[in-house]
């Protein structure tokens, strides 16, 4: 017998007597069988334990102890598992074990996550134990795979990672979402966003990107908000708003592409419906001005399906628009050219209509809103100081972010994706605490 397998790599060894280290997630049986259901990280199957055959095995006393002992295994004990691999069409993972021997590791009482309806409340409270159940498994595998893809793709397209800081002097964009902290009697901020700095490495690397957890102090009991959470923010000189469009498509196609190809066991234990997901890679996304967004929504506004607020122009887009949107076009859609008004003060206006940037929102269709958001950058240095001092920042905290456009400036662009909100897409799933593995810790932090 060789080392150590893992359950999902069981279909390489059909006929063969394997081990298996593993958690048991539940059980079940009657009479001389007993059902286990085993969980190892990478996937859950059953195993089926035989009183006759263990008798056989090792005799009438050692066999009858064995299998006593296997029929009050409790919840979540740890055990090594040694048995026969077969073909099982009756399940969906589509192998199960016949087990000849099993020794516990670990044991396991009252664990509170029971085979039965808890509350997401109690679920996230207890987030270091949920994350064993068979769903969040799946979603952290997601996770994974657009990770991996997201490396992937951007050293295929000549990137750099190029690692920004996690304390900020100054904010990427809105200072009333800003978390302050200390800093040896200096103020400081947990980071919004990796954009300005990587603005710096993209006059340095050119294309860069990174990759890494950001903070917004806002309400996060909503299934689109965290107030920590994984961002992936792009820039590239010599690139046009247009010409970023196309290269955030090819990103998230790349992405879903990632999903389907590594990560299908997750996929298929979540039903997700993965030809929605094909059709997204097959399809050109949407590309719709803001204005005619708001034409667009006006004319729909009284329709019978519809359950969005009226909305003018210049009204920036509550979630229903944003569904409604992605929805009426079935593919993610670009949402471009917003007002100026709420946009970032660093975005460049569109050429001959200064209430409008160069800028777009990626909505992802099935009702999971905005995963992108990037521009085209202001490269004029007067410009951008008055923008600066308009949205009553102080210049001095962007001397170093002006200094970029007196030495040798140049048209750039760049874009920042959420990772949860793209995880809860890919996904099909409802909430976006799902899609983060400790979203509620700071919970057990006592002042």
């Amino acid at each position: 017998m060789k080392d150590l397998i893992s359950i999902i790599d069981v279909k390489k060894h059909i006929g063969e007597t394997v081990k298996i280290g593993a958690w048991v997630a539940d059980k079940s049986g009657k009479g001389k069988l007993q059902f286990l259901q085993l969980r190892d990280g990478t996937a859950f199957f059953q195993a089926v334990v035989f009183k006759p055959n263990m008798i056989e095995k090792y005799g009438e006393e050692i066999g009858v102890a064995k299998f006593d002992a296997i029929k009050h295994l409790s919840q979540e004990t740890s055990v090594y598992v040694t048995g026969v691999v077969k073909e099982d069409v009756r399940s969906k993972f589509g192998y199960e074990l016949d087990v000849t021997d099993l020794e516990v590791i670990g044991t396991s009482q009252d664990y509170p996550i029971t085979p039965k309806e808890h509350g997401v409340e109690f679920l996230l409270d207890n987030r270091h134990l949920w994350l064993r159940s068979k769903r969040q498994m799946a979603i952290m595998q997601i996770r994974n795979a657009i990770i991996y893809a997201s490396y992937d793709f951007f050293a295929k397209n000549g990137f750099i990672k190029f690692d920004s800081p996690i304390l900020s002097g100054n904010a990427a964009e809105n200072t009333t979402e800003l978390f302050e902290t200390d800093y040896f009697g200096n103020p400081a901020f947990l980071s919004q966003s990796g954009q300005l700095y990587l603005e710096a490495g993209a006059m340095a690397l050119g294309r860069v990107f990174d990759f890494g957890p950001v903070f917004r102090a806002e309400k996060s009991k909503t299934r689109r908000h965290l107030t920590e959470f994984w961002m992936m923010d792009a820039e590239y000189p010599f690139v046009t708003h247009d010409e970023s469009l196309d290269i955030q498509e090819a990103y998230v196609k790349a992405l879903l592409q990632g999903v389907l190809d590594n990560a299908a066991y997750a996929l298929e234990t979540l039903e997700r419906d993965t030809s929605l997901l094909q059709k997204y890679i097959d399809t050109p996304f949407m590309r719709v001005s803001y204005d005619d967004a708001i034409d667009l929504l006006q004319a729909h506004e009284h329709d019978e399906d519809t359950d969005y607020e009226h909305v003018e122009h210049g009204d920036d887009f509550g979630s229903p628009h944003e569904t409604w949107l992605s929805n009426f076009y079935g593919v993610p859609t670009f949402v471009i050219n917003y007002p100026a008004s709420f946009k970032a003060f660093y975005m460049r206006p569109v050429p001959g209509n200064p209430e409008r940037v160069l800028c777009a929102d990626l909505l992802a269709p099935e009702g999971y809103g905005e995963i992108i958001g990037g521009s085209e950058r202001e490269t004029d240095y007067d410009l951008l100081l008055q923008k600066i001092a308009d949205f009553g920042l102080d210049p001095a905290d962007y001397e170093w972010y002006l200094e970029l456009r007196k030495f040798g400036s140049v048209p750039h662009a760049g874009f920042g994706l959420g990772l949860e909100r793209m995880v809860t897409f890919a996904a099909g799933t409802e909430h976006i605490r799902e899609a983060i593995p400790f979203p509620r810790m700071i919970n057990r932090i006592k002042p």
